[in-house]
């Protein structure tokens, strides 16, 4: 036990004291950048290092006087949901230059910065690298023109940099997803759903131009999460003959009665000879060919407009608290990092080896060996690359494989966004794999009952953005009625089942109160007994507290926190945010919650309840929701097809092993089966629960960034992670 005590990291060891920071945003703005700035000035103030703003990016640093300014704890209340960056930014000509540089190295030591967290793309984070090299030489170059002392240049003889990547094109590797990426694409898929009910009332064709100038993820996610007929990106161009192919699709897809063609183009599209492909030739072409009514939309800088999304919130305060704890532990001789997602494990990577692979990408490209520069991408671009792929062609019947397995797909639980993407990406790609799919209405209810009919490849077209679930879902458990499952499971001769939900899931909470005068919102969020909707959703919106069943609280603690936020009240924080699990406690209920806050609070602030209640499960699902929906429905499928050819024995499928009854999900950093029976020993079937949670590790995150005093476990940062390069080709 000792033993383990001693391995244990935690950042209470890591002082600030005595440090300077200063952060800054480089370059195009990125909805995040915000949440990224107020997580690193409040997890540098908790450390005692002071932070500084630097306005305007390069040019402020450049510049110097009121561009470089101290901050405060309050001065970044009430920016999480603020989109674009409140600090400023500017592309800055100046410090490309050395004597430019000469000028930030001034300002900056004359504050004693010597810590700089750079949020921006690859042309920014190099700047930063660039800078940090030619520090020593910089400092003794301002001695010899006597604008700072010996001294100075002593205490300032060190330079850390961290980047975090805010950048909508999702273009830096490295990184699963940049800061703004996923609230872009929510502005895209917002557009296209609107797009969708003026089409189909007048059959009309829609090409869509989005940005991406040199990356096509906006186009190729967005894509996936609209089900778009044609997607046109620059790391796939199209062969000699698209044109053809394309307006054949189109043309098939009106005669089994679709209303609609939806054709997505990144800004940076090209054909294989390396030449542009804009939308008006699309246009031309689809009406020239087809004759079909034909419009253009180019999204443009609404892509950068609005607030962040809940992911990006999250994602840029993991990333800011991250960041700063890299500036503490950096030394002279560790490299410039930047702070990336893997998974969903915030890790360090080599700044420079992240940049230098991603100029590899455009390298690539224009030497035309584009598998080349889809591999450089990295997992995530591959993995949605190859799911569009399996679910854009739809061959003839003739053309099909044959593998003479039934396969099932069904809805259990809760409704929850995203679940229609999942079947109609399972039976597309099942299809694909040439078995015969079956869709059963109700879940296990309609199963015994028999609510089982064959589905087809036109069936499920345009359900990707449907909320709920279209085959219908109920809380049935098969256990009473396994002989009546087992008969159907016989007459449809089924092979293998994908269930498709589980304990309580619904969409992600978007909440954020931004208050009046002095008012404390108490919310109450679903989940049953699991605490993730309330604590991620705290995280997000910048929650004071959030109740959960798995952290218990009594009295002390609520009286604790209601004095916490009286003094926060008397400040220039003119709002408070409380979230509470629906099942954190049965006597502290939200209404008795909201009456203590009311009377504790009186004279200083007044109070709000709201109930969010089933609002959580409805609407449409997010981009999120959609491409992962989409993405796991496809690979589970593909993982019953080996499993059934496997399984298959004198023409009968024999599977009675552990590993032919599997959950798919993510663990840390990427997508597992877990053998069912596993899982016996990690669930708390009580309370329909895991017993470990790895959300929990980012609660302390939200209690740091409302300035409670915590204990934080950082145990799984600190490492600088090598850079996954290409993997080696398979053998043919």
């Amino acid at each position: 036990m000792a033993k383990q005590q001693d391995t244990k990291k935690l950042f209470e060891d890591l002082s600030g004291a005595g440090k300077s920071i200063g952060v800054l945003t480089s370059g195009g703005d990125a909805q995040g950048m915000n949440a990224a700035v107020r997580a690193v000035v409040r997890m540098g103030i908790y450390v005692g290092a002071k932070v500084y703003f630097i306005h305007e990016g390069y040019q402020g640093m450049v510049d110097g006087g009121d561009n470089i300014e101290e901050a405060s704890w309050e001065s970044v209340s009430s920016m999480l949901q603020v989109g674009g960056t409140v600090i400023g930014s500017a592309r800055c000509k100046e410090f490309r230059s050395h004597e430019g540089r000469l000028k930030a190295a001034h300002q900056l030591v004359l504050r004693g910065i010597t810590n700089l967290c750079v949020i921006g793309g690859d042309g920014s984070l190099t700047g930063a690298n660039l800078f940090r090299e030619e520090w020593s030489g910089l400092l003794e170059e301002l001695v010899r023109q006597g604008l700072i002392d010996e001294e100075a240049a002593q205490n300032n003889s060190e330079l850390h940099i961290v980047g975090m990547v805010g950048s909508i094109d999702n273009d830096f590797c490295g990184t699963d997803m940049t800061i703004g990426t996923d609230s872009a694409l929510h502005r895209i898929i917002e557009v296209v759903d609107a797009i969708m009910t003026t089409a189909q009332s007048h059959q009309r064709t829609f090409v869509l131009e989005v940005m991406g100038r040199h990356c096509g993820y906006l186009a190729l996610v967005s894509a996936l999460a609209c089900g778009a007929d044609w997607v046109l990106i620059p790391e796939m161009p199209p062969e000699d003959g698209w044109e053809e192919h394309m307006c054949q699709k189109l043309s098939e897809n009106r005669a089994d009665k679709k209303r609609l063609n939806i054709i997505i183009v990144a800004e940076g599209a090209i054909d294989c000879h390396n030449k542009p492909i804009t939308t008006n030739h699309i246009k031309e072409l689809v009406v020239s060919c087809l004759g079909f009514d034909t419009r253009v939309t180019i999204l443009g800088h609404v892509q950068r407009g609005g607030t962040p999304s809940a992911f990006d919130r999250i994602l840029a305060s993991r990333m800011g608290v991250e960041a700063v704890l890299a500036l503490l532990e950096a030394s002279d001789s560790t490299p410039a990092c930047v702070v990336s997602l893997c998974g969903n494990q915030a890790v360090r990577l080599p700044l420079m080896e992240c940049v230098q692979m991603t100029q590899d990408v455009q390298k690539s490209m224009d030497e035309k060996n584009f598998e080349e520069a889809v591999r450089l991408r990295g997992r995530s671009f591959e993995n949605n690359l190859n799911t569009y792929k399996l679910l854009s062609y739809h061959k003839a019947d003739s053309e099909l494989p044959n593998s003479s397995f039934n396969v099932a797909v069904l809805n259990v639980g809760a409704p929850a966004a995203g679940m229609n993407a999942a079947v109609r990406s399972a039976v597309r790609v099942g299809i694909k794999e040439g078995h015969k799919m079956f869709a059963v209405n109700d879940g296990f209810e309609g199963f015994y009952k028999g609510q089982i009919k064959e589905i087809t490849w036109g069936d499920v077209a345009g359900w990707t953005g449907q909320g709920g679930s279209i085959l219908g879902t109920k809380r049935t458990l098969p256990a009473k009625h396994l002989d009546k499952i087992a008969e159907q499971i016989r007459i449809h001769n089924i092979n293998a089942l994908l269930v498709i939900g589980g304990f309580e899931t619904c969409d992600r909470i978007k909440q954020s109160a931004s208050g009046t005068k002095r008012r404390v919102f108490i919310i109450e969020t679903m989940g049953g007994y699991c605490g993730y909707l309330a604590s991620v959703g705290g995280l997000a919106a910048g929650a004071d507290t959030v109740y959960i069943y798995e952290e218990p609280f009594d009295i002390r603690d609520l009286q604790s926190n209601v004095e916490h936020l009286t003094e926060k009240m008397k400040t220039g924080i003119q709002r408070g945010l409380v979230l509470r699990n629906e099942n954190s406690n049965e006597n502290f209920t939200t209404d008795f919650i909201y009456q203590l806050y009311s009377e504790e609070g009186k004279g200083v602030f007044d109070c709000r309840k709201n109930v969010l209640g089933h609002m959580q499960q409805g609407g449409a699902p997010s981009p999120f929701d959609r491409n992962f929906g989409t993405k796991i429905a496809a690979k589970a499928i593909q993982w019953i097809s080996r499993k059934l050819k496997e399984s298959y024995k004198n023409g009968k499928v024999f599977a009675n092993t552990e590993d032919t009854a599997c959950l798919l999900g993510m663990r840390r950093r990427t997508m597992a089966f877990q053998p069912v029976v596993q899982l016996k020993d990690e669930t708390d079937f009580a309370h329909r629960i895991p017993k470990e949670q790895w959300w929990l590790k980012l609660r302390p995150l939200m209690k740091i960034l409302a300035k409670y005093k915590t204990s934080y476990d950082v145990s799984d940062s600190g490492q600088l992670e090598p850079v996954t390069r290409v993997r080696p080709k398979k053998a043919d």
